[in-house]
């Protein structure tokens, strides 16, 4: 049973910076690609941020580019998303996603078929 628990989240200030993290068991992490989204109240859900197995392919939202930066560390088995200069229009709930797609790197929200439980980000102004 493939797991995925996020961590890290929290009340920040407006340009702090946070980094969250997600571990996975259950499967062989590397056999993996992984992205970041997040949520925010009355919105779907919206890619952040993926990267592939090996940690040499990125893929980010047009919108973050610049400001969030993923990473992997296969030892770990755990996928890491910096976010720096933090806004209020950032405060959602971001979630953690495995896809079996290893090929490429995927901001397609339905080719991640595991999840995490989400960890809320809330940023005040």
């Amino acid at each position: 049973q493939v797991q995925l628990v996020e961590s890290g989240g929290g009340l920040v200030q407006a340009g702090d910076s946070l980094r969250l993290s997600c571990k996975v068991s259950g499967r062989t992490f590397t056999s993996f690609g992984m992205g970041w989204f997040r949520q925010a109240p009355n919105n779907g859900r919206e890619f952040v941020a993926a990267i592939s197995w090996s940690g040499d392919d990125t893929l980010y939202a047009d919108s973050l580019r610049g400001r969030v930066s993923i990473s992997r560390d296969n030892a770990k088995d755990s996928v890491y998303l910096q976010m720096n200069s933090l806004k209020p229009e950032d405060t959602a709930v971001y979630y953690c996603a495995a896809t079996p797609l290893t090929v490429r790197v995927s901001a397609t929200r339905g080719e991640y078929d595991y999840w995490g439980q989400g960890t809320q980000v809330t940023v005040s102004s």
